[in-house]
């Protein structure tokens, strides 16, 4: 079979067939995976029956697994976590603001792999949106402003017990974890280079962006209210709709996501890993 790639038409992302990832995959296999996920930043492959064993094999191909703190894992794994709303949940939708995962690690994950188990018959889009193309098209007076600047990462108004998933967060079938570890912060830079291609982009945003070092925190507040309005506008973004049994990986390096809502009186049910930089 020949790796097909479908490109979306939309700011990025793409879907990947004529491969069967249940099965072992070949180094020649494996590197235009990565090719084209550097490329398009977020890629979907449909039609995959997945055990878990897979999702683990595959993950591993592009990395170590990434550490997954305050989500209890998947009863038997140590690196698979369950993204999951049941269908008479009334919680909030978790995740449900523009983020890049796990940002607030000194080592935060190169990518993340979620796989569709149960998915309602509407609603629960994935929306991402890249960074490459929003620092491209950037005013230049606010990419200046914020050119050297580094930004405050941290986990505490998310996870800590009083934060949005804290001990107040009742009726979710998620297993979260809040715990005080959530205060800590590491700093990285707004805008910096990729790892893997050297190209520049926009790293993290509001939310677990909590300040940015050496500035007041009003000023703070106001910049980076300022950055987020323009980093997710509607034409930097991809609207991913999900299939059962498909397979999404995307490069935290490159976009932001964020879910959505929608699928109220329906259960929804996915299995994630996290891929470690190497």
């Amino acid at each position: 079979m020949t790796i097909n790639i479908q490109i979306s038409n939309q700011a990025c992302g793409a879907s990947v067939t004529g491969i069967n990832l249940s099965k072992p995959l070949s180094e020649n296999q494996v590197k235009a995976i990565r090719k084209a996920w550097l490329e398009h930043h977020v890629l979907a492959f449909p039609n995959q029956d997945l055990s878990d064993d897979d999702l683990e094999r595959f993950t591993l191909y592009f990395g170590p697994f990434g550490d997954d703190p305050f989500i209890a894992p998947i009863k038997g794994r140590k690196n698979i976590i369950a993204v999951q709303r049941a269908a008479d949940e009334t919680a909030s939708v978790f995740a449900e603001a523009w983020h890049t995962d796990w940002s607030f690690q000194a080592k935060p994950p190169a990518g993340t792999c979620l796989y569709g188990i149960t998915i309602p018959p509407q609603g629960g889009d994935t929306l991402f949106v890249d960074q490459h193309k929003a620092l491209q098209e950037m005013p230049a007076d606010l990419r200046k402003r914020l050119a050297g600047l580094k930004a405050i990462h941290s986990a505490r108004l998310a996870y800590h017990p009083d934060g949005a998933y804290g001990e107040k967060d009742q009726g979710r079938s998620m297993d979260i974890r809040p715990d005080a570890s959530a205060n800590e912060i590491y700093m990285h830079p707004v805008i910096r280079n990729h790892p893997e291609t050297d190209e520049l982009g926009i790293y993290g945003c509001a939310g677990y962006v909590i300040g940015i070092d050496g500035m007041e925190q009003d000023e703070a507040e106001k910049l980076l209210m300022e950055l987020h309005a323009w980093q997710t506008q509607e034409k930097f973004q991809y609207k991913h709709k999900w299939q059962e049994k498909m397979l999404v990986m995307w490069d935290n390096r490159s976009v932001l996501h964020m879910a959505t809502g929608g699928y109220d009186g329906h259960a929804r049910y996915l299995h994630r890993t996290t891929i470690g930089e190497r």
